[in-house]
Protein backbone atom coordinates (compact mmCIF):
# COMPACT_ATOMS: atom_id res chain seq x y z
CA UNK A 1 0.00 0.00 0.00
CA UNK A 2 1.14 3.16 -1.13
CA UNK A 3 1.85 6.50 1.05
CA UNK A 4 -0.10 10.26 1.15
CA UNK A 5 2.60 12.77 1.32
CA UNK A 6 1.99 13.38 4.77
CA UNK A 7 2.71 9.84 6.07
CA UNK A 8 5.81 10.05 3.70
CA UNK A 9 7.17 13.29 5.45
CA UNK A 10 6.62 11.87 8.67
CA UNK A 11 8.09 8.36 8.26
CA UNK A 12 11.09 10.46 6.56
CA UNK A 13 11.37 12.66 10.34
CA UNK A 14 11.24 9.50 12.35
CA UNK A 15 13.42 7.51 10.63
CA UNK A 16 16.00 10.62 10.25
CA UNK A 17 16.04 11.13 13.34
CA UNK A 18 16.05 7.40 14.91
CA UNK A 19 19.25 7.61 12.44
CA UNK A 20 20.66 10.52 14.57
CA UNK A 21 19.82 9.48 17.83
CA UNK A 22 19.27 5.89 18.04
CA UNK A 23 16.04 5.70 19.21
CA UNK A 24 12.51 7.21 17.82
CA UNK A 25 10.78 10.54 18.55
CA UNK A 26 7.25 10.36 20.64
CA UNK A 27 4.40 11.03 19.43
CA UNK A 28 4.27 14.76 21.07
CA UNK A 29 7.69 15.17 18.95
CA UNK A 30 6.56 14.34 15.63
CA UNK A 31 3.52 16.72 16.55
CA UNK A 32 5.60 19.49 17.40
CA UNK A 33 7.89 19.09 13.94
CA UNK A 34 4.79 19.06 12.17
CA UNK A 35 2.73 21.58 13.83
CA UNK A 36 -0.03 19.37 14.68
CA UNK A 37 -1.04 19.83 18.20
CA UNK A 38 -3.56 16.80 18.54
CA UNK A 39 -1.51 13.80 19.78
CA UNK A 40 -4.28 11.89 18.02
CA UNK A 41 -3.95 12.78 14.72
CA UNK A 42 -0.08 11.93 15.05
CA UNK A 43 -1.26 8.76 16.62
CA UNK A 44 -3.53 7.98 13.52
CA UNK A 45 -0.39 9.04 11.26
CA UNK A 46 1.50 6.82 12.76
CA UNK A 47 -0.85 3.77 13.13
CA UNK A 48 -1.24 4.07 9.20
CA UNK A 49 2.28 3.57 8.94
CA UNK A 50 2.43 0.78 11.07
CA UNK A 51 -0.91 -1.22 9.33
CA UNK A 52 0.82 -0.73 6.00
CA UNK A 53 3.86 -2.03 7.72
CA UNK A 54 6.27 0.60 7.20
CA UNK A 55 6.53 1.04 11.22
CA UNK A 56 6.41 -1.10 13.84
CA UNK A 57 5.85 -1.21 17.87
CA UNK A 58 8.18 -2.13 20.02
CA UNK A 59 7.46 -2.45 23.89
CA UNK A 60 10.55 -1.55 25.59
CA UNK A 61 10.21 2.22 25.94
CA UNK A 62 6.17 3.30 25.74
CA UNK A 63 6.71 6.59 24.36
CA UNK A 64 9.34 5.62 21.69
CA UNK A 65 8.22 2.43 20.80
CA UNK A 66 8.16 3.04 17.30
CA UNK A 67 11.18 1.35 15.07
CA UNK A 68 10.84 1.46 11.04
CA UNK A 69 10.66 -1.78 9.16
CA UNK A 70 13.43 -1.92 6.62
CA UNK A 71 13.28 -5.69 5.38
CA UNK A 72 10.08 -5.21 3.66
CA UNK A 73 10.55 -5.21 -0.06
CA UNK A 74 9.48 -1.45 -1.48
CA UNK A 75 9.31 -0.18 2.21
CA UNK A 76 13.06 0.66 2.00
CA UNK A 77 14.02 4.20 2.54
CA UNK A 78 16.45 5.98 0.41
CA UNK A 79 18.41 9.02 0.79
CA UNK A 80 17.83 11.74 -1.77
CA UNK A 81 19.73 15.20 -1.73
CA UNK A 82 17.76 18.50 -1.97
CA UNK A 83 19.75 20.19 -5.01
CA UNK A 84 18.52 23.82 -3.64
CA UNK A 85 15.33 25.76 -4.82
CA UNK A 86 13.64 25.90 -8.11
CA UNK A 87 10.95 29.09 -8.79
CA UNK A 88 7.20 28.43 -9.31
CA UNK A 89 7.17 31.84 -11.50
CA UNK A 90 9.99 33.21 -12.87
CA UNK A 91 13.23 31.91 -13.46
CA UNK A 92 15.66 31.92 -10.36
CA UNK A 93 19.47 30.98 -9.83
CA UNK A 94 19.29 27.83 -8.07
CA UNK A 95 21.07 27.39 -4.91
CA UNK A 96 22.69 24.47 -4.02
CA UNK A 97 22.13 23.68 -0.35
CA UNK A 98 22.97 20.28 -0.19
CA UNK A 99 20.59 18.80 2.24
CA UNK A 100 19.15 15.34 2.36
CA UNK A 101 16.00 13.77 2.35
CA UNK A 102 14.67 10.53 3.56
CA UNK A 103 12.10 9.10 0.82
CA UNK A 104 10.35 5.40 0.86
CA UNK A 105 12.05 4.29 -2.07
CA UNK A 106 8.63 3.43 -3.70
CA UNK A 107 8.93 7.08 -4.37
CA UNK A 108 12.02 7.20 -6.36
CA UNK A 109 12.06 7.67 -10.39
CA UNK A 110 14.00 5.26 -12.81
CA UNK A 111 16.93 7.38 -12.93
CA UNK A 112 18.42 9.44 -10.89
CA UNK A 113 16.24 10.99 -8.10
CA UNK A 114 16.54 14.30 -6.47
CA UNK A 115 14.54 16.98 -4.76
CA UNK A 116 13.94 21.20 -4.55
CA UNK A 117 12.20 23.30 -2.72
CA UNK A 118 9.80 25.65 -4.26
CA UNK A 119 9.27 29.37 -4.03
CA UNK A 120 6.07 31.15 -5.74
CA UNK A 121 2.61 29.87 -6.43
CA UNK A 122 2.94 29.99 -11.27
CA UNK A 123 1.90 26.09 -10.74
CA UNK A 124 -0.98 26.01 -7.53
CA UNK A 125 -3.28 24.53 -10.28
CA UNK A 126 -1.15 21.85 -10.39
CA UNK A 127 -1.41 21.68 -6.22
CA UNK A 128 2.35 22.75 -6.06
CA UNK A 129 2.82 25.51 -3.58
CA UNK A 130 5.51 27.76 -2.62
CA UNK A 131 7.26 26.15 -0.10
CA UNK A 132 6.64 22.66 -1.05
CA UNK A 133 9.29 20.04 -1.85
CA UNK A 134 9.04 18.59 -5.39
CA UNK A 135 10.78 15.55 -6.14
CA UNK A 136 12.15 14.69 -9.65
CA UNK A 137 13.29 12.02 -11.60
CA UNK A 138 16.34 13.25 -13.41
CA UNK A 139 16.07 13.37 -17.01
CA UNK A 140 16.63 15.17 -20.17
CA UNK A 141 13.94 14.22 -22.13
CA UNK A 142 9.64 14.90 -21.31
CA UNK A 143 6.50 14.69 -23.01
CA UNK A 144 4.15 17.49 -23.48
CA UNK A 145 2.02 18.35 -20.43
CA UNK A 146 4.84 16.88 -17.77
CA UNK A 147 5.67 19.03 -15.16
CA UNK A 148 9.47 19.65 -15.48
CA UNK A 149 12.19 21.56 -14.11
CA UNK A 150 13.72 23.55 -16.84
CA UNK A 151 17.14 25.63 -17.10
CA UNK A 152 16.95 28.95 -19.38
CA UNK A 153 20.29 29.73 -20.82
CA UNK A 154 22.24 27.77 -18.38
CA UNK A 155 21.75 29.99 -15.21
CA UNK A 156 18.09 30.15 -14.16
CA UNK A 157 16.16 27.48 -12.96
CA UNK A 158 11.95 26.64 -13.42
CA UNK A 159 9.05 24.35 -12.77
CA UNK A 160 6.06 24.58 -15.03
CA UNK A 161 4.80 22.63 -17.91
CA UNK A 162 6.32 21.31 -20.94
CA UNK A 163 5.00 21.95 -24.14
CA UNK A 164 7.07 21.08 -27.54
CA UNK A 165 5.98 22.32 -31.13
CA UNK A 166 8.68 21.82 -33.67
CA UNK A 167 11.52 24.05 -32.31
CA UNK A 168 10.02 26.03 -29.87
CA UNK A 169 9.56 25.10 -25.92
CA UNK A 170 6.68 26.84 -24.15
CA UNK A 171 6.38 26.44 -20.69
CA UNK A 172 3.32 27.07 -19.05
CA UNK A 173 2.36 28.40 -15.91
CA UNK A 174 -0.79 26.70 -13.72
CA UNK A 175 -1.77 30.26 -12.59
CA UNK A 176 -3.60 32.85 -14.83
CA UNK A 177 -1.78 35.53 -12.89
CA UNK A 178 1.33 34.06 -14.53
CA UNK A 179 2.77 34.76 -18.24
CA UNK A 180 3.19 31.57 -20.83
CA UNK A 181 7.32 31.75 -21.23
CA UNK A 182 8.36 30.50 -24.68
CA UNK A 183 12.00 29.98 -26.25
CA UNK A 184 13.75 28.30 -28.69
CA UNK A 185 15.11 24.84 -28.24
CA UNK A 186 18.76 25.85 -27.45
CA UNK A 187 17.78 28.24 -24.59
CA UNK A 188 16.30 25.22 -22.97
CA UNK A 189 17.83 22.16 -20.97
CA UNK A 190 15.05 19.73 -19.40
CA UNK A 191 16.43 19.19 -15.87
CA UNK A 192 14.12 16.88 -14.84
CA UNK A 193 10.45 15.89 -14.56
CA UNK A 194 8.55 15.72 -11.24
CA UNK A 195 7.29 12.88 -9.68
CA UNK A 196 6.06 13.62 -5.95
CA UNK A 197 5.42 16.96 -3.82
CA UNK A 198 5.63 17.08 -0.11
CA UNK A 199 3.98 19.68 1.70
CA UNK A 200 4.24 20.37 5.51
CA UNK A 201 0.64 22.08 6.75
Amino acid sequence: MGLTPRQAEILAYITAYTDEYGFAPTLQEIGLQFGLSSVATVHKHVSHLVDKGFLRRERRNASRDLEVVDERGGSVMARVPVLGTVAAGYPVEALEDREEIALPEEWLGKGRTYALRVRGDSMIEEQIRDGDTVVVDAREVARNGETVIALIDGDAVTVKQYFRTGAQIRLQPANPAFPVMEYPEERVRIQGVVIGVLRRF
